[in-house]
């Protein structure tokens, strides 16, 4: 019941932004930790203001069955935990894009147990209250792109200096590259890199 009443109300999130999210406020901490300003690049918007080739982008790169699951990929959370039992790791992975939103909203990115649950829960919820466009609205816009960078807005202008709706194909594929973890696939510190992940998400 405490696990129950604890999971957070979703349902503003389908008309309105939120005001911060967890992984945020992390950002904001680490820097006050270090004695720097704590101002984020943030600026949401529309679906409708984001080129159509970036929504394809992330779809594939990150959640190829997003519009057939209900939050949850179980085929592709099976086949990481066989991956996993090969390595000897305990590690669970495949994650949706609304679990991964449900994780930059509300969770920490610790990998343990209780928080992929509640992961799981938030996901559930997500889905079952919000439609599908929505939720990928919101991931575009939450999601970290770099150094104080926060959604596909702020991204498109720190990287490519256009607004979202103006990305070509490539560029879309590039900022989709960057997405499982920023600092490792960072444009411009490791562009190389990048590249070649863009390259397969074109593919």
């Amino acid at each position: 019941a405490l696990f129950w009443v604890t999971l957070p109300d979703v349902r503003p999130l389908a008309k309105s932004w939120p005001e911060t999210t967890a992984f945020m406020e992390r950002r904001k901490a680490a820097l006050a930790r270090d004695g720097k300003g704590t101002r984020l690049e943030w600026t949401p918007v529309a679906l409708s203001q984001i080129a159509p080739d970036v929504l394809r982008a992330v779809v594939v790169a990150e959640d190829a069955r997003f519009w057939e699951h209900e939050g949850v990929d179980w085929e592709a959370m099976r086949g990481a935990a066989e991956e996993n039992w090969e390595k000897g790791k305990l590690k669970l992975g495949g994650s949706t894009i609304t679990q991964q939103l449900a994780k930059n909203l509300y969770l920490s990115p610790a990998r343990t147990p209780w928080r992929k649950l509640r992961e799981l829960f938030i996901a559930w919820r997500l889905e079952r209250d919000l439609p599908k466009k929505r939720i990928l609205e919101l991931y575009l816009n939450v999601i970290e792109f770099g150094p104080r960078t926060f959604g596909v807005e702020a991204a498109a202008r720190r990287y490519m200096g256009k607004p979202a709706r103006e990305l070509t194909r490539e560029e879309a594929a590039t900022l989709a590259a960057v997405i499982p973890s920023p600092r490792i696939y960072d444009p411009v510190r490791h562009p190389d890199r990048v590249a070649r992940r863009a390259r397969r998400i074109l593919g």
